[in-house]
């Protein structure tokens, strides 16, 4: 499984690194640090993920089994 933040729809909430502290941080500004990459999830964090997927307004995070085209 792969996660990717879109850097483009992210608008600080923070929901996200909220739900997974495990997985997601805030930067400075409040935006979550890890926004604009994609990465593969360990297999343990992928709840984590979906969580965080859900909780963001946006749609800026996307939980998948294989890695976007454009990452």
């Amino acid at each position: 499984m792969f996660i990717a933040i879109d850097a483009g729809k992210c608008m600080g909430h923070g929901r996200c690194y909220a739900v997974a502290e495990d997985l997601l941080s805030d930067d400075d500004e409040g935006f979550v640090a890890e926004r604009g990459r994609c990465w593969e999830l360990p297999a343990d964090l992928v709840g984590q993920a979906q969580d965080a997927a859900d909780a963001c307004p946006e749609g800026a995070i996307a939980v998948t089994e294989t890695a976007p085209a454009d990452a």
